[in-house]
């Protein structure tokens, strides 16, 4: 596999960690993101493989901007992937107790983290070889329940940005975009993975007597996100790729 230059975002979260680690296993270097310094500089170091750790508010455009120069900073160009892992969850018992503080939140985190990181980073994904963009979604913003209508609103925002930017790379390599370039080989790809929710060991066995019917595995998430870069960006661009149970 050709070594890629990765963004990794969320990444002091145990999926974060298993992915930083995953791909790093496979030879790519891998940056990891997230907005505690303590936090993030563990989960690099438990994740291994030459991880390097990075501190930045993804809620602030302006930081996401100062986190792609702390990376050009570090001799490093381009970026030709990110998995975006920031999410969050809020509920409540119904539609009427849904309340302002946790829709702020709820947008902040799945959506405006999604929007900054994605903008800052878009061309460099748009011209590698092997861009990708990720995204981690829910069940729930395809069913969504009374209880969890922020949260599902938030999450159903997100895909639509994030099949957006598949579009935005669809037109931009198949000379559709209004340009008038000769039509390129799809080599970027956005998607969208779907759990019901995420587990990791620790959760395990801090309740061995759950069974997290559904749940999926982070390390499954981790084996999903070094796939996308082994496939066909044409066959990826778009996909909502269902890892739930």
């Amino acid at each position: 596999m050709t070594a890629l230059t990765i963004l990794v975002t969320g990444g002091s979260s145990a999926s974060g960690i298993a992915v930083a680690r995953a791909l790093g296993a496979v030879g790519h270097r891998v940056f990891t993101v997230g907005s505690d310094d303590v936090r993030i500089k563990a989960a690099a170091a438990e994740a291994g493989n030459g991880v390097t750790p990075l501190v930045s508010d993804l809620s602030s455009l302006d930081s996401v901007r100062e986190l792609a120069a702390s990376v050009r900073d570090l001799g490093v160009e381009d970026i030709d992937g990110v998995v975006h892992l920031v999410g969050g969850w809020r509920g409540a018992k119904g539609i009427e107790d849904q309340t302002d503080e946790d829709w702020e939140s709820m947008e902040r985190s799945a959506v405006t983290t999604l929007r900054n990181v994605s903008r800052v980073f878009y061309s460099q994904i748009e011209a590698s070889p092997h861009g990708r963009f990720a995204m981690v979604s829910s069940t729930t913003a395809a069913a969504p329940t009374a209880a969890a209508a922020s949260y599902a609103a938030a999450k159903a925002a997100a895909e639509a940005w994030t099949l957006a930017v598949a579009d935005g790379f669809r037109r931009a390599q198949s000379g559709s975009a209004g340009n008038q370039e000769a039509p390129t080989e799809q080599h970027s790809a956005a998607v969208i993975f779907v759990v019901k929710a995420l587990v990791d060991s620790a959760m395990r066995e801090a309740h061995p007597e759950r069974r997290f019917p559904g749940f999926t595995d982070v390390e499954e998430l981790a084996a999903a996100a070094v796939g996308l870069f082994e496939q066909p960006a044409a066959t990826l661009n778009g996909q909502r790729i269902l890892l739930a149970k």
